[in-house]
C-alpha cells in the first residue's frame, strides 16, 4: 500500500525547520495552496547566484519510492546562475500558479536537503 502524499503545508513547514535546526537560514518568501500547491526552493549561494529547484515531472514519479519525502520529488531547473534570474524565473512561475509555494534557503555549498531526481 502507497504511503499518501503529505500536503505542500506540512512539507514547507518541516522543511524549513529542518533547514533552520541545522544552520542554513531559511524562510518561506510565497505561500501557496495547503493541500496540494507545487514547490519551489531557491538556495541562495550567497556570492550573488542560486540555484532553483520544482517538482519533479510526474513521467519521472513512477520510478520513485513514494515514501520519499513523502511524496515530494524535484528536479534542479536552475544551476549557480545570477540571483536575479532565479527571481525572474519565480516570479513567472508566481504569475502562472498562484497557488505555488516559494522557499529560500541560503548555504555557500549549494546544498537543498530536497529528494531529487537523477542525484
Amino acid at each position: 500500500m502507497a504511503m499518501a502524499r503529505i500536503t505542500s503545508d506540512f512539507f514547507v513547514s518541516a522543511y524549513v525547520r529542518r533547514r533552520n535546526d541545522g544552520g542554513f537560514f531559511t524562510a518561506v518568501v510565497g505561500r501557496g495552496a495547503a493541500e496540494a500547491g507545487a514547490i519551489f526552493v531557491k538556495v541562495s549561494r550567497l556570492d550573488g547566484t542560486a540555484d532553483l529547484y520544482g517538482p519533479a515531472p510526474q513521467i519521472y514519479l513512477d520510478d520513485v519510492d513514494p515514501s520519499m519525502a513523502g511524496g515530494r520529488v524535484f528536479e534542479q531547473l536552475l544551476a549557480g546562475v545570477p540571483e536575479a534570474e532565479v527571481d525572474n524565473r519565480l516570479r513567472s512561475e508566481r504569475r502562472f500558479d498562484s497557488d505555488c509555494w516559494i522557499v529560500e534557503t541560503e548555504d555557500r555549498q549549494g546544498t537543498s536537503d530536497l529528494d531529487i531526481i537523477g542525484t
